[in-house]
């Protein structure tokens, strides 16, 4: 008895012609077309992610601003709690650290109020100097240039008059944005100091059970890299000042301290923040002081750059954040470009955040993949 026709097998393909050959496609252009649709595919999605995030990027400024303020007064609650309620330990610690910035402020417009005659003079003095400088050789400019630049530079003001007010006008809008963001960022800050711990352990808990543990060691990984990131270029930061500070002191340098804290919060750019502080130094000393002055402080520039870069940054640093310098500048320049100001300021911690959970990840897999049972 014959056996049933197999009608599931794949029908023979009709012969070919003598010399006909179906096309080749080489295995390069094959194996890039399948990782160029899902280039495309996470592009979009990388693309739609950042579009949300512009579109609320003052909510995501001021969460990062409460995890900063977190990560450095978050210690500063918990020794204080040791000795009084949580909820007090936290005020303590956010009234203190508001109360010190409004001391470092009023400090500098003291010393601004209290040099402003002798700035003046020492500036009016100082342009004509920069002025004589410029006319001498190798410069040799005109006179009548220097004096057409400054009748130029009165026309423009006079004639842009209602710009300029219109500028400053968006520039008070803008500083009542910052406000919100600020006033935002603290209130965040109050419950991620407070109980930040229980917060995680929500969030992990209502996530597949199957993730948990992922997700706890790559949130373990980002929060120790963030804060000692945050506490590291905190101690960078204020080691420059204060070496701004005693060296524009002994100098003679007028706006020393205020100097001092351009250079203190400009260090939080990594690269490109102490240099351009600086520079405005040198232009300062330049104005008060004249071209010998304002020559050591650009030598000042390259000795701090130098300590900064060969002593603090792989003392302070190197624990928490494993970064390249080039990966430092290519961040620090995208976040420019991004987001500005915020963005540059960001950057790096972010990288540096983002590789760490890889490793961490990694790591743990490599253990978890150790521990299962052979065979």
């Amino acid at each position: 008895m014959s056996s049933p026709p197999d009608h599931s097998a794949r029908p023979t393909p009709p012969p070919q012609p003598p010399g006909h050959e179906a096309p080749r496609v080489p295995e390069v252009l094959r194996t890039a077309a399948a990782f160029s649709w899902r280039i495309i595919v996470v592009g979009a999605l990388v693309f739609g992610v950042f579009s949300l995030l512009g579109r609320f990027h003052k909510l995501g400024v001021a969460v990062f601003l409460g995890l900063v303020i977190t990560a450095v007064l978050r210690p500063v609650a918990g020794l204080l709690s040791r000795w009084m309620p949580r909820a007090a330990a936290v005020a303590v610690s956010l009234i203190g650290s508001l109360l010190l910035l409004l001391g470092l402020g009023a400090l500098v417009g003291e010393a601004v109020a209290g040099e402003r005659a002798e700035l003046m003079r020492e500036f009016t003095t100082g342009i004509d100097r920069i002025e004589r400088w410029l006319e001498q050789p190798p410069f040799r400019i005109a006179p009548e240039a220097l004096t057409d630049i400054q009748h130029r530079i009165g026309e423009f003001l006079s004639s842009h008059r209602s710009t300029v007010i219109s500028t400053a006008i968006s520039g008070a809008d803008r500083l009542v944005e910052v406000l919100t963001v600020l006033a935002l960022a603290v209130f965040c800050s109050v419950f991620f100091i407070h109980s930040g711990d229980r917060q995680w352990a929500w969030f992990r808990e209502e996530l597949p059970a199957a993730a948990r543990e992922r997700v706890s060691v790559a949130g373990s990984a980002a929060w120790r890299t963030f804060t000692g990131y945050t506490h590291g270029i905190l101690l960078v930061a204020a080691v420059n000042a204060v070496l701004v500070g005693i060296a524009l002191f002994a100098l003679g340098v007028p706006l020393a301290v205020p100097l001092a804290l351009l250079e203190f919060v400009a260090a939080f750019v990594p690269l490109i923040g102490s240099p351009i502080a600086l520079a405005v130094a040198a232009v300062v000393a330049l104005a008060a002081k004249g071209p010998l002055v304002a020559g050591i402080v650009v030598a000042l520039i390259v000795v701090i750059g130098q300590i900064e870069g060969h002593l603090l940054h792989p003392i302070v640093m190197s624990w928490a954040v494993r970064l390249h310098p080039v990966v430092v500048a290519l961040a620090v320049i995208g976040g420019a470009v991004a987001a500005g100001v915020i963005g540059a300021v960001a950057a790096v911690p972010l990288v540096a955040v983002l590789w760490s959970v890889r490793q961490a990840l990694r790591a743990d897999r490599a253990a978890r993949a150790g521990r299962a049972p052979s065979g």
